[in-house]
This record gives C-alpha cells, sequence and structure tokens, in this order.
C-alpha cells in the first residue's frame, strides 16, 4: 500500500519500493539546500564565516560606540543584540569589544589557533554579559552559536604563530596608539550640540591625550556626556597598553635563518646539483629559512614577508627529491597558514610545482644567459658596446677580474665598504637574486670584477676603485651576476666595461655560462613593439614603458639585450588569482622597494653584508640607470 499527494510534496511521504524493498530515507528526498543547511558551513569555510562576521560585529560595535546618533537609530536596535554591545557602559564596551574583534577577525580567518583560543573566551563571556545585563535571549543565542561553530571546527584553527620579535610590541604601540588617537579625536569631536565652549584642536588633542590616562581634560560637555567620552577614551588607552604589553612579554619566536648546519648541507647539494639553476646559489642567503625532503636530497629555502611563505627560484638537489621538499614546504605554510608562493622559477620548477600542489604559475619575466663561446665584440649588433668600451678604456680605466679567493683581506674589506657607500639607498635590496654578502670566506668560488682609474686631481678613501660587479657560482661551469656598483664621479659605461671585461675572462676561469640581468615582462616589451602587435598588446607594452619611471623595466630589458644573451623564462607560481597582489606586495617587501620596519634613530649603515640591489624587477645597478651607466 502506498500513499501519494499531488506536486512536488509526495516526495515528503514514504513510500515502499515496488519490488518490496524499503522506501528511501526522508534526509535522502530532502533537496539539496535543505540537507547543506542542517548540515552547517564546510569546515574549511568556517574560519572564514567567523572571521568575517567578527569583522562585521567589530565594527558596527566600534560605530556604536563612537557616534551617538547611531546608537539611537534603527540599525542598532538591531545590532544591539550582536556579541560585544552590552553592559552598563554601552558605548565604553561597544567600543572596546569592536576593537578587539577587529583585531581578533584576521587570526581567526587564518585558522591561528591563538585566535581561536581568544574567541572561546570571549564569547562564552560575551554570552553571560548579554544575558545578565539585558536579559537578550537573540543576543546570547548568537554568541553561542559562533562559539558551537568554533568548537565543532577546532580542527580547523591549527595554525601556529608567525615569526616575530618583540619589535612587534613598539609597532603594535605605534599603529595602535595612533588609531587610537584618531578614533578618540572623533569621539570628543562627535557630540558637537552638547560641548561648551568652542575648543580647538590643540584643546581636543589634550583631552584625547588625558582620557587615554583616566583623566578629565580641558573639552566640557552638558547633560553628563563628558561620562560617556571618558570610558571611550579610557578603554582606548587600556586597549593600547594591554596589547602593547601583551606583544612585549609574550614568548619570542624569531623568524627562521639558516644555521651553520643547514648551510653545509646546502652547499654539499649546491656542489653536485648546483648547475641546474643559476639561482641556485642564493639559497645560501643566511636571513632564509629552509626546509629538506625527507630522504636530505633536495631543499626548498625561503622566506616569510607579512603572512606570505616566499621560495626564490627551483629547489635545490636532485629534481627526483625535489616533490619531498616541496610537500615539507606546503606542510609549513599549512602548519602557520601562510600563503605559500615561488617567486623566479624555471619552467622545468614551475611544471614541478604546480604538478605537486595543483599552484598556478603565471610567466613574470626572461632571465638574460650569455654563452661565452658565442659572445664577441665583433659586428654591427655589438657596435655600440664597442665603442663604449673603446671610449673607457682610452679614459685611463682599468680592469681586473678575480676569484674571490684570491684577493687580500684589504682588497676585500675595500670593496665592502665601497659598495656599501655607493649603494644608493638606505635599506638592502635583493632576496631570490641576491646572496645578501660580498667578500665571505665561504663564497671563494665567486667572482669580483672591479674597475680602477688613477685621479691625481681627486682623493678617494677607495683608492682608484670606480666601480665593482660582483657574480656568484652556477655550478662548476657559469656564474650568475649579484651586483653592480660604481662611484657616482665614474664615467657613464662602467657596468658595460665590468661584464665585457668579466666576459672575456671568463673562458680562463673555466666559465662557459653567464647570467645577467632579470627583465621583468620582457616578452610583453619585445613582442609589443614589433610590426602586427594588436591593440591589447601595445597597450599593455604602453603602461609597462610608463611604470618603467619608476621601476627599471624597460630600461633593464634593453640593457641586458646589448649583450645579445639568450632568454630563459622564470615564473611565479601561486595558489589563487586573488593572492597575487598579496603576494606582489610581500615580494616588493622582500625585494626591499617596500620598507615598513620601524625607523631606528641609532642605527648605522652596515657595510659588511652588500647584497644584489634587487630581483625580479630588476638585477640593476644603482647609478644612474642600466643604460646610461
Amino acid at each position: 500500500m502506498s500513499a501519494t499527494v499531488d506536486g512536488d510534496k509526495s516526495g515528503l511521504i514514504p513510500t515502499r519500493a515496488p519490488d518490496g524493498a524499503p522506501g528511501r530515507r526522508l534526509s535522502d528526498r530532502m533537496p539539496d539546500r535543505i540537507r547543506r543547511l542542517l548540515r552547517g558551513p564546510r569546515p574549511e569555510a568556517v574560519p572564514g564565516l567567523v572571521g568575517t562576521a567578527c569583522t562585521f560585529v567589530g565594527l558596527i560595535d566600534i560605530a556604536a560606540g563612537v557616534f551617538p546618533r547611531f546608537r539611537h537609530s534603527r540599525m542598532h536596535t538591531i545590532v544591539e543584540v550582536m556579541p560585544g554591545t552590552t553592559g552598563p557602559f554601552a558605548a565604553a564596551l561597544s567600543l572596546s569589544a569592536g576593537m578587539l574583534l577587529l583585531l581578533l577577525a584576521h587570526g581567526i580567518k587564518r585558522h591561528k589557533r591563538r585566535a581561536w583560543r581568544a574567541a572561546v573566551i570571549l564569547l562564552p563571556a560575551g554570552a553571560v554579559a548579554q544575558f545578565a545585563y539585558r536579559h537578550s535571549v537573540v543576543g546570547t543565542l548568537l554568541s553561542l552559536a559562533l562559539l558551537a561553530l568554533l568548537l565543532r571546527h577546532r580542527a580547523e584553527f591549527a595554525a601556529l604563530p608567525d615569526p616575530r620579535s618583540r619589535w612587534r610590541a613598539l609597532a603594535n604601540f605605534v599603529l595602535m596608539g595612533a588609531g587610537s588617537l584618531v578614533v578618540g579625536l572623533i569621539v570628543v569631536s562627535a557630540h558637537p550640540h552638547k560641548i561648551v565652549g568652542s575648543p580647538g584642536l590643540t584643546d581636543r588633542l589634550e583631552h584625547v591625550f588625558y582620557g587615554f590616562f583616566g583623566f578629565e581634560g580641558p573639552v566640557r560637555y552638558a547633560d553628563g556626556v563628558s561620562w560617556t567620552v571618558g570610558y571611550c577614551l579610557g578603554a582606548l588607552g587600556l586597549l593600547t597598553a594591554v596589547t602593547t604589553v601583551y606583544f612585549a612579554f609574550r614568548p619570542e619566536h624569531p623568524a627562521a635563518r639558516l644555521t651553520e648546519e643547514d648551510e653545509h648541507r646546502l652547499r654539499e647539494l649546491l656542489a653536485v646539483h648546483g648547475g641546474r639553476d643559476s639561482l641556485g646559489h642564493f639559497a645560501l642567503r643566511r636571513d632564509k629559512g629552509v626546509v629538506f625532503s625527507p630522504s636530505g636530497k633536495a631543499a626548498v629555502c625561503y622566506r616569510v614577508v607579512s603572512g606570505v611563505m616566499l621560495a626564490g627560484g627551483d629547489p635545490i638537489g636532485d629534481v627526483e627529491a625535489w616533490p619531498g621538499a616541496i610537500e615539507r614546504f606546503m606542510d609549513e605554510a599549512r602548519a602557520h597558514s601562510w600563503t605559500p608562493a615561488v617567486m623566479g622559477c624555471s619552467e622545468t620548477g614551475g611544471e614541478v610545482w604546480t604538478r605537486e600542489t595543483g599552484l598556478d604559475a603565471l610567466e613574470l619575466g626572461d632571465e638574460a644567459v650569455v654563452d661565452v663561446a658565442d659572445f664577441s665584440l665583433t659586428g654591427r649588433a655589438m657596435r655600440n658596446v664597442r665603442q663604449m668600451v673603446k671610449r673607457i678604456e682610452r679614459a685611463g680605466y682599468r680592469t681586473r677580474v678575480r676569484r674571490a679567493r684570491d684577493l687580500t683581506p684589504e682588497e676585500v674589506e675595500q670593496i665592502r665598504d665601497a659598495a656599501a657607500q655607493w649603494r644608493g639607498t638606505d635599506t638592502e635590496r635583493g632576496f631570490s637574486m641576491a646572496l645578501g654578502r660580498i667578500g665571505d670566506p665561504a663564497d671563494g668560488d665567486a667572482v669580483i670584477a672591479t674597475a680602477h682609474k688613477t685621479d691625481d686631481n681627486w682623493s678617494s678613501p677607495y683608492g682608484d676603485l670606480k666601480a665593482i660587479i660582483h657574480f656568484v657560482p652556477w655550478g662548476a661551469d657559469g656564474m650568475s651576476l649579484e651586483l653592480m656598483r660604481r662611484d657616482r664621479t665614474a664615467d657613464p659605461g662602467m657596468n658595460e666595461l665590468l661584464i665585457v671585461a668579466a666576459l672575456q675572462a671568463a673562458p680562463a676561469l673555466g666559465i662557459d655560462r653567464v647570467s645577467l640581468n632579470f627583465a621583468m615582462f620582457r616578452s610583453a616589451l619585445a613582442r609589443g613593439e614589433k610590426i602586427g602587435a594588436g591593440p591589447v598588446l601595445r597597450m599593455w607594452r604602453r603602461l609597462l614603458v610608463f611604470l618603467s619611471r619608476w621601476f627599471q623595466i624597460e630600461s633593464l630589458y634593453k640593457f641586458n639585450a646589448k649583450f645579445r644573451p639568450r632568454w630563459e623564462p622564470r615564473f611565479v607560481v601561486f595558489r589563487n588569482t586573488r593572492d597575487l597582489p598579496r603576494i606582489g606586495f610581500a615580494a616588493m617587501q622582500a625585494e626591499g622597494f617596500v620598507n615598513l620596519a620601524l625607523p631606528r634613530p641609532f642605527a648605522r649603515r652596515r657595510s659588511a653584508p652588500v647584497p644584489r640591489p634587487c630581483a625580479h624587477l630588476a638585477r640593476h645597478t644603482q647609478t644612474h640607470g642600466a643604460g646610461a651607466a
């Protein structure tokens, strides 16, 4: 016997199968949307959902604490049932809760364990406050609902803390103090009809500073508004103090650094497999971390910048062991909820990365590689370089190209000091295509080319030294350009002179190939200037030329092209497209183009470690431009 009704409702009533088998379960016949709603959000979506909810509630709470009109609006009537807006001192509590929720939201989105712990403590406290002070069932249930999501999906919040130091406390004090000052000014000025007199900006600032410490300032209010303003300013001051103290006294987790044992293992891998990638030697930067494959036959070096785990170049070691090292890299990124990215890997490296991880790849530019056997100054194509080199030689310049181990300690110290002085910027630049030092005893196979000229009319602290080019080893038969520096009083063309000298001296040093600068977006520049280029390509080229006013994009391409190199493409590997802006910003920080470090008034420019001026945007000179130099 079966029961049926008309329409779609028939599926909701149990039926018996034709063959006598029992009918399907009710849950099997539910629409997909209802089943998904009953199951709740996917576990991997919970951190983003709760973090977004915290951000929304935090902004509403701040608005409720700052603007009196908002507290009496219809919007606030709905929002006041949300966590963080309860208590007898509603304005101050709302403002404090809002700022805490905003601070907490980013950590929750990034699956951070400590942010989860803080939320698990704050949410039940908020639920108790909701019920005790306002008897708000809706607010209590909302707090408990978010708490239930966090507890049910606690396994999603396992990310470890980021590398940090106690400089974070000073950064928090500066940034939080500045934010509190701005919000405090808004609080003081949010009651224009209740202010007694016409206090100026100085009086308002003084009132904010006094309020941070719990004292009454020079601004006077009517109708008891001063209590609301005072509680809000006191809450801001307390938040700034408490968060600063927390950052100052929490256990320190310094950033990863390359240990002596790690460097020794990497050098052993490079001795066998160093000829595969021209960027391999740059893995020996001592401000990088490293993960090795289980077999120890491959490694990936990285640096964490703004939550992005940046690797540079291809993995080091045996290609067969690359997947193991890449897996360890991805495990480390997942453990800390870092965004994985690779800058400047080769085509082979990009294929392995994308195959093993499911990441995507995008061509970033091309590396200029000169085969020494094919290089010659003869011919019409090399006329400009040939004429420039001859002109400089007639002006009295001479060159020397030597292994770093063949220099005396006095010469090494002089070159270090000159390179630091001629750097041209307050901060060092470079990451994946920079070594970060010059003349280190461990880098004896590096090649240093120098230009000299005796000038009787000018006394220099570096003697007759006028320009420096530093190459690092690329296997046993290659070298890769690391930095180019020159005295600003020297004649133009120093870089061309030293590159030609290095290429001419390469056979005697056993060098068969030389990696020069990296040209970003070279293919777009080259194709965009040819006949028949489409409108989109031409527009893209015009944009790159425009950006070359600030970044040496076109000039590096033209400078590299002078030496008739072959071009090897380089790629950036990323998880998804929306991560690209964040990865780009982190890469610019790593390369030294963006410096978010706090100023240190008593810091002096260090002269010992001198890396390549830049990497992906340019392994270029810090002089008057690559072409003019």
